[in-house]
């Protein structure tokens, strides 16, 4: 095998402290260029991997891998279905770590707004790096020793798109391996594509080596020395010690929100939590539509949609992360720089996602749901849908015979499934158009059982801008937080913001001054509205009566009326036939002192966390509302549609 002398470029070997020759085990050394034999070489120097994988994203490396991992216990083949494989983590391994995840820009005001004193800061987390770079040293230190070091060059975008950015990502994971090669171009094309260009260096290890006689274990990981880290003058990303989600697949939020928000604030694009539709009307006419939602908000279910409305159809693009940059005509584009999903798997079915349950049949891994004993996978919402007479279930924790008598989950709330788009029965013809797709709407939302309307379009760009930074939804599985409490989450990034919130403000408010840019028109959305603890609005492919108005308003037609908030559709402007008769008041009515209750959330929260660096558009904005809504002259309710 070739020494990791070549990846040096120079004709010598690399001795490792332990005086052994490290070897590449798979894959052309000099299919790398120089930039990435000296990462690579600088990170092995540090890990001592037993060897080196160059990934080039071939079938045979797939199931190279997948074998792997099988015969370690990490995955089994799930016998129903083409390809398809379940993962258990360790229970300590479940999802995005918030409380660890850091920005580390050399100056504390660039990662995140300063606090009201005594005040605990929620927009983000900062380290000093010189700091963290001693702590990162300490625990990379020999942390792959036993293992085996994976190069996997990968394209955050079509590979050679305009759009699109190239990392280098270093693990001792194949479960990562596995994923990243489902939700990014990734291999050898890649590393042809970046030549001798520069990249985004991502660095990770599960923590786990194996030395001393330490045995293996299926899912190894250090949860109590688990760190994400973000370097953005260095355009680098390191994380310790979990093999999980958005921790290892650090292409995700770690590189497409926290480092690409970082990298569209520099150069004049958006980089954004947000799904990304094509809709068409029965007349063939097709517009393409962004939303943000907090995490397991129904962004996969709204992004693959079967509309309930005769001659409409919904394609997806993307269910996640949308980058979006102004063309030379001043219009909007945007591309998915993923080339998978990473779904929520509890709550996913038929009823409520039916393109979903089709793109999963087959290729795709399923981690912490529950298994049935013929081979295939169940979780919370697939009760009527998969019938377990004579077939009895495993947890994700692997206690047999699960039934929910047990007072438990059979799977994780925040467990996935991990899919190529590209199987999608919907998506968009254009997904992968290296010039990106039209941008004419803009959707915010988030689950609020209260005061916010069905659909509300904001009154200019401004006001599109404060209804993203005022967005508040239930918080989700997605991350540690537990219970079902309204949290704050400005255009659902507050986990994913790469730096400060206030800057992030001024940089969306920073198009509306521009001149000869065709600004999409900005929408919120809310289908979680309740009365008497039931849902109001039916939700799912009825959501497509909500599209078709917010269709019509980018053509200008007058089917709204004002109120405080935003403008609303006008009586019967949104087409509720064939569908059971609906309280339309409750889903538009508009409760004076309920949301001045809200203005002073909103203003308490941007006080508390950005007291100093709230753009002055933003507070004008809120101002302007609490006034609009004394201006009622003590009404409780405005008209409903």
């Amino acid at each position: 095998m070739p020494s990791i002398a070549l990846l040096r470029g120079v004709y010598r070997p690399f001795i490792c402290r332990s005086v052994r020759l490290l070897s590449v085990s798979y894959g052309d050394p000099n299919s790398l260029s120089s930039k990435v034999k000296k990462f690579v070489d600088e990170k092995a120097a540090l890990c001592k991997p037993a060897s080196i994988h160059i990934c080039d994203g071939s079938e045979k490396e797939a199931q190279m891998l997948a074998d792997l991992m099988i015969e370690k216990g990490t995955w089994k083949k799930l016998d129903k279905y083409e390809n398809c494989y379940l993962a258990r983590t360790d229970p300590r391994d479940v999802a995005r770590v918030e409380s660890k995840t850091l920005i580390c820009s050399e100056r504390k005001e660039d990662a995140i707004p300063r606090a009201a004193p005594g005040v605990e800061g929620t927009l983000g987390k900062w380290e000093d790096p010189t700091r963290m770079e001693h702590v990162l040293k300490d625990r990379f230190a020999g942390c792959m020793e036993g293992r085996t070091m994976y190069v996997m060059p990968f394209s955050m975008g079509p590979v050679g798109s305009p759009l699109s950015k190239i990392g280098i990502q270093l693990t001792d994971s194949p479960y990562t391996v596995s994923s990243m090669r489902v939700m990014t171009r990734m291999g050898s094309n890649v590393a042809e594509a970046l030549g001798d260009g520069d990249f985004v260096k991502c660095m990770h290890s599960v923590g786990y080596p194996l030395k001393d006689g330490r045995a293996d274990v299926p899912w190894p990981c250090n949860p109590d020395q688990t760190i994400i880290t973000h370097f953005p003058q260095n355009n680098e990303i390191i994380s310790f010690g979990s093999g999980y989600g958005g921790n290892s697949l650090l292409g995700k939020k770690c590189f497409a929100l926290r480092l690409g928000s970082i990298m569209a604030r520099n150069e004049g694009w958006l980089a954004e939590h947000m799904l990304i539709l094509g809709i068409t009307n029965p007349a063939g006419v097709k517009k393409y539509v962004a939303a943000a939602f907090p995490s397991a908000c129904g962004k996969t279910n709204l992004a693959m949609m079967r509309p309930s409305l005769p001659g409409w159809k919904v394609e997806c693009v993307g269910d996640d992360i949308a980058w979006m940059r102004f063309d030379e005509n001043g219009v909007l584009r945007a591309i998915n720089p993923e080339n998978g999903f990473f779904g929520v798997a509890p709550g996913t079915s038929y009823a409520t996602n039916p393109q979903a349950m089709e793109t999963i049949k087959k290729n795709t891994v399923f981690t912490n749901v529950a298994e049935t004993s013929d081979g295939g996978v169940f979780w919370e919402g697939l009760e009527d849908e998969v019938d377990l007479e004579g077939v009895s279930v495993t947890s994700w924790l692997g206690e047999e015979n699960w039934t929910k008598e047990s007072g438990k989950p059979s799977a994780h709330p925040n467990s996935r499934f991990c899919t190529p788009s590209g199987q999608c029965p919907v998506i968009d013809p254009a997904w992968e158009d290296p010039a990106g797709v039209p941008i004419s709407a803009i959707l915010f939302g988030g689950r609020r059982p209260t005061a916010v309307p069905l659909v509300m379009e904001s009154l200019g760009w401004n006001h599109g801008v404060y209804l993203g930074a005022a967005m508040r939804s239930e918080a989700t599985a997605a991350a540690e937080h537990g219970g079902k409490v309204i949290m704050h989450d400005p255009f659902a990034m507050r986990p994913f913001f790469g730096y400060n919130f206030g800057d992030y403000l001024d940089h969306w408010l920073s198009f509306g001054k521009k001149k000869g840019l065709q600004l999409p028109q900005i929408f919120h959305v809310n289908w979680f509205r309740k009365e008497g603890g039931k849902f109001v609005w039916p939700g799912f492919g009825e959501n497509s009566r909500v599209l078709e108005w917010i269709f019509e308003r980018t053509d200008g037609v007058d089917n709204m009326q004002n109120s405080p908030v935003g403008l609303i559709p006008k009586p019967g402007a949104i087409n509720t036939e064939g569908i059971e008769p609906l309280d339309m008041e409750a889903l538009f009515y508009i409760d004076r002192s309920e949301w001045l209750e809200e203005c002073d959330a909103i203003e308490r929260y941007f006080s508390e966390q950005l007291p100093g660096d709230l753009p002055a558009e933003i507070q004008d904005e809120l101002e302007n509302l609490r006034e609009r809504l004394n201006n009622q002259y003590g009404k409780s309710r405005t008209a409903s549609a």
